[in-house]
């Protein structure tokens, strides 16, 4: 179990060069595609490690399964865009059915063995982006690797929201609950009345990317068909969900956003939190400095194919 001393400097922002995991449902959206693509292009601060393929079920997929199989192919698609190599596992098929049972995945397999190569002082950091189901199976299989690593998730809504029907969160609630209960240091991105503000509009996302490269292309145009498939005529902004969690990391000195300490809530499968004051302190995003956040990950995206095959 970790002391205090050990959980907070977990949650603190890393300092250095740290490890990175990414687990995401790519296919789902457009913003997985941003967040994955900014991490991989900041290497003087993380090395991504590996990327897992997670479930999801919506007018994208046939399945939670298919939602898995998609992601996994979107994934490949940004790494060959990105002239980039990276270890890639297909994850869970399908969600949690009890909070006691894991989904096996090659995913889950992967974190339970790698996890364990990492300490307290060395944590290996988890970019959770989709339904938690890859990362709480793999706590259920080896909870050792609670103490040896650091969950940051984009998921549910915020505390003051009236709701926490959430895509991520609402699809496997009893994968969410294993891990805010296992006592992981986690980080946690609220949706609605937090990230919500950190939205893109189709103007900005051609003036920025579009024309850069081939990266920023794809990116840029695939935002905006979806947007605009979606908006149907109507003036359109787009939430870049995802990014924020890959911006955390980043977040030196709070230039990206803000954040408090608090006990860890639990979420029920009546779509709402349940506060706590006893249990494990976890970190809480409140406030994202929309600009800011856009102005670094668009540099980095932009300056993308100035090197060779890393």
């Amino acid at each position: 179990m970790l002391t205090k001393e050990q959980r907070l400097n977990m949650l603190a922002t890393p300092a250095g060069k740290i490890d990175v995991v990414i687990d995401s449902d790519t296919f789902n959206e457009i913003d997985d595609q941003f967040a994955i693509c900014y991490a991989l292009h900041c290497p003087e601060k993380m090395d991504v490690k590996a990327i897992y393929a997670a479930p999801f079920f919506n007018h994208h997929s046939t399945s939670p399964g298919d939602g898995m199989e998609r992601s996994y192919q979107e994934i490949l698609k940004l790494l060959e865009l990105s002239r980039m190599q990276r270890e890639v596992y297909r994850g869970s098929t399908d969600y949690l059915a009890d909070e006691n049972t894991p989904r096996i995945s090659y995913a889950a397999e992967d974190l339970c063995v790698r996890a364990m190569n990492y300490s307290p002082e060395k944590p290996l950091y988890i970019v959770a982006l989709g339904a938690i189901t890859n990362v709480a199976s793999a706590l259920l299989m080896n909870p050792a690797i609670a103490d040896r690593m650091v969950v940051v998730w984009l998921g549910g809504h915020s505390l003051e929201w009236d709701s926490n029907k959430e895509f991520n969160m609402g699809q496997d609630v009893a994968a969410a609950r294993v891990v805010y209960k296992s006592g992981v240091p986690l980080v946690i991105l609220p949706c609605l009345g937090v990230v919500s503000s950190f939205t893109i509009s189709g103007p900005e996302l051609n003036y920025w990317l579009t024309g850069q490269n081939d990266l920023c292309d794809y990116l840029a145009q695939n935002t905006i068909e979806e947007a605009e498939a979606y908006a149907k005529g109507k003036v359109w902004t787009r939430v870049i969900w995802d990014a924020t969690a890959v911006g955390w990391l980043m977040n030196r000195d709070e230039c990206f956003m803000r954040d408090r300490l608090m006990s860890t809530p639990v979420p029920e499968y009546e779509h709402r939190w349940t506060l706590t004051e006893d249990g494990p302190l976890c970190r809480y995003v409140y406030f994202i400095k929309r600009d800011a956040l856009f102005e670094d990950m668009f540099a980095r995206l932009r300056a993308h194919g100035k090197d060779a095959l890393q």
